[in-house]
């Protein structure tokens, strides 16, 4: 947050606190050294001197640094002088000090907190508390900084000098910046899905090891087309001082599928692009991350940086900003609409109004609100960290509330969806399919497939979404870093003639999009159909909520459609086009597998076998499994191993001959290793985690899952499969018949698999008798 003396009008207070015990030019002063900008992840020592002001700090008086929620920073230590983060604090009159560290320990945003407490004597004025954060003297690495960037990093202080536990933010901060380091990888990104002829760019960047776009590329790269792409250099220059490069102006004169290779000086390949498919065709694809949240409230970065992330360096096509309403003031939300306006570009970018309704799940849980307007009423589950309480009363205190005061005001134009957060959404507490259309099966939080079933179980009629719920200031390229968040943010992909609010939301409304887990090969093309041997009638909306719902008759339905079928047989047909080569495509009705299409056949598999673990601890905030863990192969040699899904870069594979181990964690997501063998069929294979042991002969393994449950409230599993040596299979098309149940709902979908880990489930066609 910028270093400001007075707050700006819809920042709220550090204590939760209204009064002002102290003048804030009376509570002391901080200063840091060095001061500058450090690359994000690094490791570096800083000195923060506190210097007590007219009052001093009095006995039992406090300090607190605090630190964002969102920041994944190492934590800091007192005990181990030669480690990481080591941590000393002093006084300089020799008062005794307490320390503790408390990563709840202040109202959010500033949550993490290091408490300074003096239990013997004092501070009087011009005395000073010396903080050494990262201290090196034995030998120790320093201070692991956050892996993403924030222009004004504070070392927030907070001063209780009269000790009435009433703490004050100084006026002025002691701050950083962090920023980019040098590139490790380059990514290419084209549209999906275009018509002949129609213009479109090539968007590049470079990432540094945490996946923040660098602003250190110098590079000259040669393009290779597959395909013919009018207009397209022969190579492209990435220069310092920009984070992303756009090459404007190409095109497509015939249909087919087109991608794009970068290569390096030395011919190696740095980049491939998505595939691009150019059809004759109603509808295009637009991606959008449409969830998360800035500094205003729990994020990183103001919104207006976070609007002008999604759009110049995640290279989406729309973006929503969810700000938690019990934080978003009135100031706040004139604000933040005034950006959405601002930044809302037809047929180039949109940003859609909206906040996130933040009620406790025993309320109704977190739901996300979308409007076409700016200016609407926002209807607060609480005043939780706003003063005044709800003057408007306009409050809705439950998610029931929600949907009937939303309806009786006749705000039919209004789109919602469920997710899983902090405050996970129980769809049975509350739900109304005329507002609420998709629930959220993967975010940065993790993968929630559970509140899709939720949904079929309960009857409901909803599509699919993926977003990020990204803190860290980079909606549509949410990385997980260091910290709590298991998952690279998700996207979704939307399907709708031209970039428009209005085609948005009527896409949004129709359920025509799927979700995906993101990631650099998380933009592939998926599409689904249903061919009926019987009359159909096919209805755009819910007739059950709608009685004037548009139906056709129809012996075809697309994703997302509602069908009734009397009697006859449904196939579906479906093609995808990837990056990442096609692992399997399972084919569900509601919860239930019903088929699994895999590119290769039996006789294609080789001597890999693919470890994999999934699974969430429980539906709320501390969900995250931890599968520590160690493999040991006997009777046979390994050849080579790869990690799938290591998304922390703290969390690493190690091998020694035939024996790996491993730190990792689940957050309903899943991860793994892939073994290649010397021999397909010898040996055993050893698996040992603190949830599940197991010992199978390695030829016992083939090309069906084979499952090692801990059954506990959510599944938590391993699944050991075998695969060819190599698979190279982007492009796939299937059709298989659909066994339909005879009586309600047959929600028919697709989870699609990559090779390097990444997911998506296309929304539901809703068959029914």
């Amino acid at each position: 947050m910028p270093n400001h003396e007075t707050p700006r009008p819809w920042e709220n207070t550090d204590s939760g606190v209204i009064l002002h015990a102290v003048a804030p030019q009376d509570l002391g002063t901080a200063e840091i050294t060095p001061t500058g900008r450090f690359d994000a992840g690094s490791h570096a020592s800083f000195d923060l001197v506190y210097t007590a002001g007219p009052y001093g700090i009095d006995d039992s008086g406090s300090l607190r640094v605090c630190f964002r929620f969102a920041s994944d920073q190492s934590n800091p230590q007192f005990e181990d002088s030669k480690g990481a983060n080591f941590c000393t604090v002093e006084a300089s009159n020799g008062a005794v000090l307490q320390l503790r560290w408390d990563p709840k320990g202040n109202v959010r945003p500033w949550d993490k907190t290091l408490w300074i407490k003096v239990v013997k004597g004092y501070l009087a004025e011009g005395d000073t508390i010396t903080i050494r954060f990262g201290v090196t003297d034995d030998g120790g690495p320093g201070m692991r900084l956050q892996t993403f960037c924030e222009d004004t990093f504070e070392f927030r202080v907070l001063s209780d000098p009269i000790a009435t536990f009433n703490f004050q933010p100084l006026p002025e901060q002691p701050m950083i910046e962090i920023g980019p380091g040098v590139p490790e990888r380059f990514l290419a990104v084209l549209p999906t899905k275009r018509r002949p002829g129609e213009t479109f760019s090539l968007k590049v960047k470079g990432e540094d090891r945490w996946g923040n776009p660098s602003d250190r590329c110098d590079n000259v790269l040669k393009v290779i087309a597959e395909g013919d792409i009018a207009g397209l250099p022969d190579t492209i220059t990435l220069t310092p001082g920009a984070r992303a490069f756009e090459f404007d102006g190409l095109s497509v004169p015939v249909t087919g599928r087109v991608s794009i290779s970068l290569q390096d000086e030395s011919g190696a390949t740095v980049a491939r692009s998505n595939p691009l498919m150019i059809q004759d065709t109603e509808l295009v694809q637009f991606w959008g991350d449409l969830h998360g949240q800035s500094e205003e409230t729990i994020g990183t970065g103001s919104a207006e940086q976070y609007f002008t992330f999604a759009r110049d360096l995640a290279f989406v096509d729309a973006c929503g900003h969810q700000g938690n309403d019990f934080q978003i003031t009135d100031a706040f939300w004139g604000e933040l609409n005034r950006i959405t306006a601002t930044f809302d570009v037809p047929g180039t970018f949109l940003a859609l109004p909206g906040y996130e309704w933040s009620g406790n799940t025993a309320l109704g849980g977190d739901r996300n609100v979308y409007f076409p307007n700016e200016n609407r009423i926002i209807r607060r589950s609480s005043h939780a960290l706003i003063e005044g309480g709800d003057t408007a009363g306009t409050d809705a205190l439950t998610a029931g509330k929600l949907f009937e005061d939303l309806a009786e005001a006749g705000e039919w134009d209004v789109v919602m969806y469920a997710h899983c957060g902090g405050r996970y959404a129980d769809i049975e507490v509350a739900h109304d399919g005329r507002f609420e259309r998709s629930v959220e099966v993967h975010s940065s939080w993790g993968t929630f497939e559970w509140l899709l079933h939720d949904a079929f179980r309960l009857g409901y009629r909803v599509g699919v979404v993926a977003n990020s719920d990204g803190h860290k200031g980079r909606p549509g390229a949410s990385y997980p870093g260091a910290g709590k968040f298991g998952a690279i943010g998700g996207l979704t992909c939307f399907e709708m003639e031209n970039l428009t609010r209005e085609n948005l939301l009527d896409c949004m409304r129709s359920r025509r999009h799927y979700g995906t887990t993101g990631g650099a090969n998380g933009r592939m093309i998926i599409d689904l159909s249903a061919k009926f041997d019987a009359a159909a009638t096919v209805y755009s909306d819910d007739p059950n909520l709608f009685e004037n719902a548009k139906r056709t008759q129809a012996t075809t339905a697309k994703m997302g459609d509602i069908v009734h079928l009397p009697n006859g047989e449904m196939h579906l047909s479906g093609s995808v086009e990837t990056t990442s080569a096609i692992e399997r495509i399972e084919v569900f009705n509601g919860e239930r597998l019903i088929h699994t299409v895999r590119p290769f056949s039996p006789s294609e598999l080789g001597s890999r076998i693919r470890v994999l673990w999934e699974g969430a601890e429980y539906r709320g905030r501390f969900r995250q499994v931890i599968w520590d863990g160690t493999a040991q192969i006997t009777g046979n040699q390994v050849l080579a191993a790869q990690p799938v899904n290591f998304l922390n870069q703290d969390k690493i594979l190690e091998r020694d001959g035939n024996t790996f181990s491993w730190e990792a964690l689940t957050t309903g997501n899943f991860g793994g290793v892939d073994i290649q063998l010397a021999d397909a069929l010898s040996g055993q294979l050893a698996i040992n985690t603190p949830l599940v042991e197991f010992e199978i002969p390695i030829g016992d393994i083939g090309q069906e899952d084979l499952l090692f449950d801990e059954t506990g409230r959510l599944p938590r599993f391993i699944r050991v499969f075998r695969l060819p040596d190599t698979l190279t299979c982007t492009s796939h098309r299937f059709s298989v018949a659909v066994d339909l149940s005879a009586t309600g709902d047959n929600p028919i979908y697709i989870r699609l698999t990559q090779e390097d880990g990444t997911r998506a489930w296309t929304s539901p066609i809703y068959v029914y008798r």
